[in-house]
């Protein structure tokens, strides 16, 4: 596969992906009141507006804000940037783990943007579960990262090619 076409498939999953999760949390900033939520589906869904200033379900958000800049914007930053490099030039990578890491990377860059113009925050609104049983508050962007993150993990399960 070239690189120009590797490049395309790369930017067919980002578009989108990062065009969803983007208008998704303009409808939430806009519409949603912070920091309370509204229960759907005899509370299955919880949709409610929070910014969360650390990185997977809150990790990190009580680090100082100098601390915070340099992990979730200049490390983060620099990792997406290797990620799509290698992306980019990598021949080893097959078709299935092309798409499947530039849906980490897409979801890892709709929400680097948003650390970038959210003063370091990043817009959550989705929880899901199960009387106590739930799920921390999440984005469509989170979404992405987790199912290409499932893709790879999985992916040694329907193989054609097992080891012996």
């Amino acid at each position: 596969m070239t690189t120009w076409q590797r490049f395309l498939i790369i930017l067919f999953i980002t578009f989108p992906t990062v065009l969803i999760d983007q208008f998704s949390k303009l409808i939430a900033a806009k519409s949603l009141p912070k920091y309370e939520s509204f229960s759907y589906f005899y509370d299955t869904l919880r949709i409610g507006y929070t910014e969360n200033t650390g990185a997977f379900l809150g990790l990190g958000n009580t680090l100082s804000p100098t601390l915070r800049f340099w992990i979730f914007v200049v490390a983060v930053g620099t990792i997406l940037g290797g990620l799509f490099i290698y992306l980019l030039r990598s021949q080893k990578e097959e078709r299935f783990d092309l798409i499947a890491l530039s849906l980490v990377f897409s979801g890892g860059l709709s929400n680097f943007y948003d650390r970038a113009i959210n003063n370091g925050a990043v817009i959550d609104f989705i929880n899901m579960g199960v009387g106590g049983v739930r799920t921390g508050i999440f984005n469509f962007a989170d979404v992405f990262i987790m199912l290409g993150l499932f893709l790879l993990i999985t992916k040694p399960l329907f193989s054609k090619h097992k080891a012996s």
